[in-house]
């Protein structure tokens, strides 16, 4: 069974306000996606990133990871992300960045081109909804999103 090139990885608590922004991109990424791209693309959602995710990452041609951020500039920032060992690696949720590593260390080979797209978020109080400004920011990251799914590979 082959895998899909493109993998779309989102990550957050959707009971916890703007941290839902994460999986409600991927969720809204995956309605929008274009008939003819249903069978390139793969979209996974969790809380967190886990170490187990690594294998997810196998036969990808590219990866694009969505997180909410407290510090990123509004609407989103998008930034290339290359495999890292850091202090995420020995816990239970890996920053991005970590989990490339596992990749690389699991497979011997380096990890496929990853780009993290992180949508400002403003309030992530546990049972609050998502906001107003952080929906009109993932409208935004969305249609960023949307073109990044249409780039060839």
């Amino acid at each position: 069974m082959s895998v899909a090139p493109l993998l779309v990885m989102g990550w957050g608590n959707r009971s916890r306000g703007d941290d839902a922004l994460g999986p409600l991109c991927v969720e809204a990424l995956q309605e929008a996606l274009p008939a003819h791209l249903r069978d390139q693309v793969e979209f996974l959602d969790d809380y967190q990133l886990q170490i187990e995710f690594a294998l997810d990452l196998v036969g990808r041609a590219r990866i694009l990871f969505i997180d909410a951020s407290l510090d990123c500039a509004a609407p989103f920032e998008v930034r290339s992300v290359q495999a890292r060992r850091d202090s995420s690696i020995s816990s239970h949720a890996l920053s991005p960045e970590a989990l490339l590593q596992v990749f690389a260390d699991m497979q011997g080979q380096a990890a496929p081109p990853a780009t993290l797209l992180a949508i400002r978020g403003d309030a992530f109080e546990l049972g609050e909804p998502v906001t107003a400004s952080a929906q009109a920011r993932l409208k935004a990251a969305v249609a960023w999103g949307s073109a990044w799914l249409q780039q060839v590979n």
